[in-house]
């Protein structure tokens, strides 16, 4: 009988997390299955019921349960989730928007205000473009099902969230002009629909330029492991972040390969090197507070800002404490 700690990990299949799920990499002491799970599903049965030991989760999420008694989990600095932003605002061509600056005064989806990517396109807009976050009216629901409902918030008297109702989805109220614009993920109207563009249709242009100017990659997603678990088994923390660097690493090196390219993009090598051009580092993912500490401290000044936190979170208090040296062995 196998002395290890049973340990079950809900996250989604990203290459940087490929390696623990086949086994190439194990965590020392842990006997870990990996959940295989699309966000936001894992995220949800981990915040509500604590289903797993361990799960990747939402940043904006997770940084909201450090108000809650008890404490229901601690994160460690592995972020399996990473995006650039820009690329998530569309309007509708009949709105007048033609420039950052035209959303003052409009009608804004999101599919929960609380929503990570929203809180980072919320405060990059403040921050870059002078589009104050109150200058807006959120509106909240289903993107492309109908009936999606955020959490109860006490937010500012000046911020405006109205929720959408159960019959109707963001996406097509987006395409009506029923809402002017939207922050989040893609819907399928502008896909199908000439009355739906991106803000932005040039976003990774955009984007190179506001990582070349900031050095952030905003941060999605984190990964918690229940305060039980750490209760009695504090090591896990620790072994759990090793292992995820190292998987993380040997995805990063696949990117590199020459001989036969890992996946079906040919100039794989090329772009991975870009990256690394544009980031001025090898290692444009790190795990680890110090290399993410602008990232980090940006989105919980948005946090705070937002109205989701009553009060500026540090970054140290996200983690748990054997995991706030760097994350190398």
């Amino acid at each position: 009988m196998s002395n290890e700690l049973p340990i079950t990990f809900a996250c989604w299949d990203y290459d940087r997390v490929q390696p623990l799920i086949d086994g190439t990499v194990r965590p020392a002491g842990i006997d870990l299955r990996v959940l295989v799970s699309e966000p936001p599903h894992h995220f949800f049965r981990m915040l509500h019921f604590g289903e797993f030991e361990a799960s990747e989760m939402s940043m904006s999420w997770y940084t909201r349960t450090l108000f809650r008694d008890p404490r229901p989990f601690q994160a460690i600095p592995a972020f399996p989730s990473r995006m650039f932003r820009h690329s998530a605002i569309y309007v509708n061509t009949g709105a007048g928007i033609k420039k950052p600056s035209d959303l003052k005064g409009k009608r804004v989806g999101c599919p929960e205000y609380q929503m990570t990517a929203a809180v980072w396109v919320k405060g990059i807009l403040q921050d870059l473009y002078e589009v104050p976050i109150d200058s807006v009216t959120y509106h909240t629901g289903g993107l492309e099902e109908p009936g999606r409902r955020e959490v109860p918030m006490d937010l500012p008297e000046n911020i405006v969230v109205e929720p959408i109702g159960d019959d109707r989805t963001l996406s097509q109220m987006l395409e009506a002009g029923e809402i002017d614009a939207m922050y989040g993920p893609e819907p399928s109207s502008y896909r199908r629909s000439s009355k739906v563009v991106r803000l932005w249709e040039d976003y990774p242009a955009i984007e190179r330029q506001y990582a070349s100017e900031t050095g952030i990659f905003p941060i999605m997603h984190v990964v918690v492991i229940r305060e039980d678990v750490l209760r009695t088994h504090p090591w896990v923390a620790r072994e759990m972040l090793n292992a995820l660097d190292q998987a993380k690493d040997i995805a990063q090196a696949r990117l590199f390969e020459i001989g036969a390219v890992m996946t079906m993009l040919p100039w794989l090598p090329d772009n991975a090197a870009e990256v690394q051009a544009v980031f001025g580092t090898e290692d444009w993912w790190p795990h680890g507070i110090e290399p993410n500490r602008k990232a980090i401290d940006t989105f919980l000044r948005y946090s705070y800002e937002q109205g989701l936190c009553p009060r500026l979170v540090h970054a140290d208090e996200l983690f748990f404490p054997t995991t706030l040296r760097t994350s190398k062995k």
